[in-house]
């Protein structure tokens, strides 16, 4: 028995490569989140670009989630108690629109050292069939695959990026949330989502959590931030939590950092921001 996973949970998300749902959030608080975020959004001209990357470093709400007991307390039970938050960004898809996330795994170009990392999404909203939900393949999780880059602009990857196999869709699974659940998935599993085609905004927040041991092995110094536990290896430069919303420091600070995860994430191409 985990800290908050029970052990056949546990066992489920090592067989299989994910597990689902988890309550982190009640409705009403995903609710106060997708009310932030959209507010943030009209301020802002909506979070593209610089905004897209680690803006747990920008917005102290975000900073707290991704140090919320509940999310670590589930993902400790599958990478253990000295904890990293490499990465995190929003997957919006908008009403009737035909942005799509191809079949891929996320570790193809993240450079790290081992595939010892897991995906915490949490859901702002619901996450239904119509409106595009996440789908995995259960067990695909225990080799890398080759990829392909296509660009594609209606794939929301950041180099588009789709797995080189077949993929058969009649095994896959539907990670199916309400708003205030987390799904859990771990770095290699094969997922992949379809378009919104209902009627409201689909929003999730990915969290991407490493253990301390975990290393950046290609590009520039990477950094993470440290959310629970101690780090006695050094591998990262860890991050500051934000004092305020968007500040001045802070928007500094996360450029640069951006910077050096666009050459992580786009090494082998011609381009080179978000």
């Amino acid at each position: 028995m985990g800290k908050r996973l029970s052990r056949t949970a546990i066992e489920q998300y090592e067989r299989d490569g994910y597990h689902f749902p988890l309550r982190v959030l009640s409705v009403e608080e995903a609710g106060q989140y997708r009310d932030r975020l959209e507010r943030v959004e009209g301020d802002l001209g909506g979070l593209r670009g610089l905004y897209r990357i680690k803006p747990h470093l920008l917005f102290t709400w975000l900073a707290d989630l991704v140090r919320h007991p509940s999310v670590l307390d589930a993902v400790e039970d599958v990478i253990g108690p000295d904890i990293l938050c490499w990465n995190t960004s929003f997957f919006t898809k908008e009403a009737r629109n035909p942005g799509y996330v191809s079949w891929h795994q996320d570790a193809t170009y993240w450079g790290l050292s081992e595939p010892h990392v897991v995906t915490a999404w949490v859901a702002f909203t619901p996450s239904t069939r119509q409106n595009g939900n996440m789908r995995v393949i259960p067990g695909s999780h225990r080799a890398q695959a080759r990829h392909v880059d296509t660009f594609h602009p209606d794939n929301l990857l950041s180099r588009g990026q789709e797995i080189a196999v077949a993929v058969d869709e009649d095994d896959a699974a539907d990670i199916l949330l309400d708003a205030g659940e987390m799904s859990l998935h771990h770095v290699l599993i094969v997922h992949g989502s379809g378009a919104n085609e209902s009627d409201d905004r689909r929003i999730g927040f990915a969290i991407r959590y490493i253990p301390t041991s975990v290393r950046q092995t290609e590009g520039p110094r990477d950094s993470a931030t440290l959310v629970r536990g101690r780090d006695v290896f050094g591998h990262f430069e860890l991050e500051p939590r934000p004092a305020a919303d968007l500040d001045p420091e802070m928007l500094a600070l996360h450029a640069e950092i951006s910077d050096r995860q666009a050459k992580i994430l786009y090494r082998g191409t011609t381009r080179t921001s978000f």
